[in-house]
């Protein structure tokens, strides 16, 4: 099958690569975001609740994947479900973007905010385990990573272009409601037309039948057995357990991310043009240097680039505390981008050679819910803390950037710990 998968391989990575370009240029308003931490600032936002924005997005994407996993267990193809996962998770922009238009009272801003990102981080968390089990199926296991870090360059690229526009508009017209109308309602529209982009991707099915039994049990017992099974599997799996537990550096960075840009333009005299903008842009150079030397290029081995990832998270958050000016947070930014990037390209095969399944759409799903308590309950606690402590200004986020060191330390700990050797390469 593997033969076949890469007579299609160029078909595939410029299929993905395409759907990636365009979501791409909506994440820089949407997802680790700089603009939208700015922006809800300047709507009223506590620091609790901008720090509910990752937390409600993690919660989506570790609860809900169960439903959509059960519900497409029995599928050989993903591609048709994937597209209309993306289609609908394009819509709660598109609605806020166009809210923001004709708003005419500022007090339902937020409120309207939570509710269309509440909606698109469930669609998100539908889209997630069925789009992962798509990419690593559409691939052969020895062109995994060349396809996916083909697919995140795109993306990145497309990031970087985002950036230097939200930058350009922030600098020309502030940070307007208009102007953060037309940049949710672009955003929107963009990912509805790069969804269907998949259209362009052959997708080879499943050898394997579906279990005409299992294909029957569309029922709430059926479903729990489904994901305490799979539960079951990943506790058993030593490996695969220690691997998701050092993965949890992930969600400190997207909590650094949620945050830094406040903490930059309150306290260290940056501007929120540059916040917005250019801090987002040298993420994603990062992310795209991680793509072309660990991915297209292949450097280092799968747990060298686990580890790496650990060791730059510590490295940013010390540069954050120790050099907060804008040589220091232009050099955090690329180093957070390089984290990103990097596991952005070792999860999915990581998962699949650990599970060593054709079909891993339920370990995508059950995996967040593992780490759900840390993963949305650190952004929000974060967040609490700068409220109580605000008083004490720019010390308050060092002190909690200096908590998030020691997490991380604790997490490379257990990537050291976790066994390579006898995982193929992916």
């Amino acid at each position: 099958m593997d033969s076949i998968k890469d007579t299609y391989f160029r078909q595939n990575a410029a299929g993905v690569a395409l759907v990636e370009f365009f979501w791409g240029l909506g994440f820089p308003v949407i997802m680790e975001s700089t603009f939208l931490q700015i922006f809800l600032k300047k709507v009223g936002a506590s620091d609790f609740l901008i720090g509910l924005v990752p937390s409600i997005l993690i919660l989506g994407i570790s609860v809900f994947p169960l439903l959509s996993s059960y519900l497409t267990r029995n599928r050989r193809s993903k591609r048709t479900i994937v597209l209309g996962l993306h289609v609908v998770s394009s819509v709660s922009t598109i609605f806020f973007g166009l809210f923001l238009m004709t708003a005419k009272s500022s007090a339902m801003i937020l409120p309207v905010f939570f509710v269309s990102y509440s909606i698109f981080s469930i669609c998100i968390g539908l889209t997630f385990p069925v789009w992962l089990n798509f990419l690593v199926k559409i691939f052969s296991r020895g062109k995994n990573i060349k396809g996916l870090s083909i697919m995140m360059i795109a993306q990145n690229i497309a990031k970087i272009i985002s950036a230097l526009f939200i930058l350009k508009i922030v600098e020309s017209f502030a940070m307007s409601i208009r102007s953060a109308a037309w940049i949710f309602l672009c955003s929107g529209l963009i990912f509805l037309i790069g969804s269907f982009c998949f259209l362009i991707t052959r997708e080879i099915e499943d050898q394997e039948e579906p279990d005409p039994v299992k294909t029957n049990q569309n029922n709430a017992d059926g479903f729990i057995r489904h994901i305490w099974r799979t539960i079951r599997e990943i506790i058993r799996n030593r490996n695969l357990l220690i691997f998701l537990i050092g993965d949890m550096d992930n969600y400190v960075t997207i909590t650094t991310i949620a945050f830094y840009a406040n903490y930059a333009t309150q306290y260290f005299g940056i501007s929120p043009a540059t916040a917005a903008g250019l801090f987002v842009c040298l993420i994603y150079t990062g992310a795209i240097f991680a793509n072309v030397t660990l991915g297209t290029l292949d450097m280092l081995s799968l747990k060298q680039k686990y580890v790496a990832t650990k060791i730059l998270c510590m490295v940013q958050l010390g540069i954050l505390i120790s050099m907060p000016s804008l040589a220091g947070f232009l050099a955090a930014s690329a180093l957070m981008g390089i984290c990103r990037g990097t596991r952005s390209m070792i999860y999915s095969p990581s998962i699949k050679a650990f599970a060593q399944k054709e079909d891993v759409t339920a370990y995508f799903a059950v995996a967040p819910l593992l780490t759900i308590a840390f993963g949305s309950g650190f952004p929000a606690l974060f967040g609490r803390v700068l409220d109580q402590f605000s008083h004490l200004g720019a010390a308050i986020y060092q002190v909690m950037f200096g908590i998030s060191i020691v997490l991380v330390f604790i997490t490379l700990c257990f990537a050291l710990l976790t066994n390579f050797e006898n995982v193929k390469k992916c």
